[in-house]
Formats: structure tokens, sequence, C-alpha cells
């Protein structure tokens, strides 16, 4: 189990008067045990689930096919197994929360995540249980990061900062997207990542698209190319994306990315602990409207367990930045008019001085080259 990660909301049971968290999603699963049960995020009705007890107790529930990994990982936590095709795993979890005591207590449980059928069955189990809904708990807990946490997203930013690098100096015009995409994948992997996701492989006129995966379309000279690829360990992702050029941009192409360049520039400068959110969403708008281009709607945001988290940095909210979040920060224009889109997505964590460059491999200060 993820230690500060559950002292934290151990510490929020007690603010909120409740007996027990029962995180339920894989991203919150991942969350607080510090691991994926892998089949979980792939088959919504494979239920799995994190206890946190407010007096200390720890426990996993955990179909039966996935036994020997959870107990591998988390050897000296309380595992209870539901078996598949035999057991009703909302009624083993409710077995496991009286068996804590908590027939009559307060249960904090992923409402957002639940199915209605599946609630509806505890309940009918624990009719005497009060329940309430703490996924803006967990949303909340989940935006300021651990030391721990930052180390895992700064490794997996460097990890895909170096793939994008790496497939793009292994290509030439003539070579497809498919060929990119081959390369990243190798990189990732050989870095140590556990997976990946979300690989985008846009070129010429797709890279106007803004989330499509690799083609068999061929690289040609003037050809704009944004890639982009969330590299993942234990459920934590860190995305990069990263603009080239084959050969020499066309002049408008150099104008646009050059203002990205101020855009990513002033926005790094702004944030900062104590910054508002809008406030940096309209530092970037101010440098980026010179473009007369349609702007995206947000700036950056949160990422980890999911790759978009809040907060958001746009203009529909406002939040005060906090030190040790983490975020993808990302200036970009898909619609540019000309035929192409162009994006720097970087992985920052804010210190208390201010921001920090987590994805540091490449210069984005000038559009990579591809020979032509």
């Amino acid at each position: 189990m993820r230690e500060e990660v559950t002292q934290r909301l151990r510490n929020s049971l007690e603010t909120q008067g409740l007996d027990v968290l029962v995180a339920l999603s894989p991203e919150n699963v991942a969350y607080t045990a510090g691991f994926v049960i892998p089949s979980q995020p792939l088959m919504r009705w494979r239920h799995a689930a994190v206890l946190i007890g407010a007096d200390g107790r720890e426990g996993i529930l955990s179909i039966d096919m996935e036994e020997t990994t959870v107990r591998a990982a988390a050897p000296d936590t309380e595992l209870r197994v539901w078996r598949e095709f035999v057991d009703a795993p909302m009624d083993v979890l409710a077995e496991m929360l009286r068996d804590w005591g908590l027939a009559r207590g307060r249960i904090g449980i992923e409402l957002g995540f639940l199915p209605a059928g599946d609630f509806a069955r505890l309940q009918e189990l624990l009719p005497d249980a009060a329940f309430s809904a703490v996924d803006d708990l967990l949303t909340r807990s989940r935006q300021v990061k651990t030391p721990g946490e930052i180390e895992l997203l700064g490794r997996l930013a460097r990890i895909s900062d170096t793939a994008i690098r790496d497939a793009l100096s292994s290509v030439s015009a003539g070579d497809s997207e498919m060929d990119i995409a081959a390369a990243l994948t190798r990189s990732v992997y050989e870095q140590g990542a556990q997976q990946f996701k979300l690989m985008i492989v846009a070129t010429g006129e797709r890279s106007e698209l803004p989330n499509v995966g690799p083609t068999s379309r061929i690289l040609t000279p003037g050809d704009i190319c944004r890639v982009e690829i969330f590299s993942v360990i234990d459920g934590y992702h860190a995305g990069v994306c990263r603009t080239a050029v084959v050969g020499e941009a066309p002049p408008i192409a150099e104008r646009i990315y050059a203002n990205l360049v101020e855009c990513k520039h002033a926005v790094f400068d702004a944030i900062r602990p104590g910054a508002s959110t809008r406030g940096v969403y309209e530092t970037y708008r101010e440098t980026f409207n010179a473009l007369k281009m349609p702007a995206i709607s947000f700036v950056a945001h949160s990422i980890g367990v999911n790759l978009h988290e809040p907060v958001y940095f746009g203009p529909h909210s406002d939040h005060v930045v906090e030190e040790n979040m983490v975020l993808g920060m990302e200036p970009l224009v898909y619609r540019s008019g000309h035929g192409f889109g162009m994006q720097i997505k970087d992985m920052i964590a804010v210190e208390a001085g201010g921001a920090r460059l987590l994805s540091d491999v490449t210069d984005t200060d000038a559009l990579f080259r591809i020979e032509a």
C-alpha cells in the first residue's frame, strides 16, 4: 500500500466523520494500493477495492484470477478474494465490511464509479450502514502529489520525452507514421515503462486531428508531425508531445511555433504556489491571441493516475496552484487554417519557488528536424 497516500486519506476520513473509505475505480485502486490489478481496467465487472479504515486497518478485495498478483504486490495487506462465476463481488465486500464491524458504519465509497445495480445490492446487504460519496475527496487528495509520486512522474516524463526524440531521430522522408510508432513503442519498453496509453502520431494534414494513432501515411518534405505518448508505470501516466518538421518548415509554421514557444515560457513562469489557474490561462491567451487562431479551452491540467485530472487551467473555473502539484502543460493549435497543427506538451512539478520541468530531455525552443 502507498503509505503516504493512505495516511492522507485516513486524515480526511476523520475530518469527514467516516469509518472507512472504499476505493473502487482502477485509478483509485492504483492510487491507494500502489499497483494496478491488471484485469480490473480491462473488464469493468472484475471488481476490485481498497479499504482504508479510520482505525488504521487496510484491506484489498480482488477477483480470484488476480489473487497471486495482489499477494505478491501487497503481502502484508489483508486480502479478501471473490470467486469468478461463483461469488457476487458486492456480497464479499459487504461481508468484509461486516467483519470489520461496520454493518452500521459510515462508509465512504466511490459512487461515481460503482454501477447502480451493484450499489443497490450493497445497500440491501448493509441496510443499517450510511453511505457517502468520496469521489471528490479522492480527487482532491490526488491533486497534491507525494515525493514518491513526483519521482515516479519525473521518471515517466523522461521516458516519454526520450521515446519521442528517439522515434523522430530514427525516421526520414519516405518512412511512415507506423515506423515512428514502432520506434516509440520499442523505446518506451526499453526504458522500463510497463505500458503506454494514447499514442498520437499525426503527420501532415493529420496533425490537425487531436487524438489519432499512426497510419501508413508516408512522410514527405515539409510535413509537420505531432507525436505524443503517455508512458505508464503502476497506473501513473506522463504525457509528452513534440512537434517536428520533415526538412524545412514553411515560414507560417515557424511563426506559429515561435508563438507556442513564447506561450510555453510565459505559462511556465506564471505557474507557482498561490497563482490562479484562470490567471495562468489568461497569461497564455495574452500571447497566443496574436495568432488569431482558435484557442484550446485549457493550457494545463493535473495528471497522475488519469491522463487528465482536475485542476484545469482555463476560463471556466479558478483554483489556487499548490506546491507539489504535477501538471501537463500544453500550448497548442490544432486548427491553424494552414493544413497542420502544432503542440508542445511538457510535464512540470510545482515547487516552492515556481515550476520545475520534468520532461527535460528535448530542447523544444526550436522545431525538431526530421531528415528530408
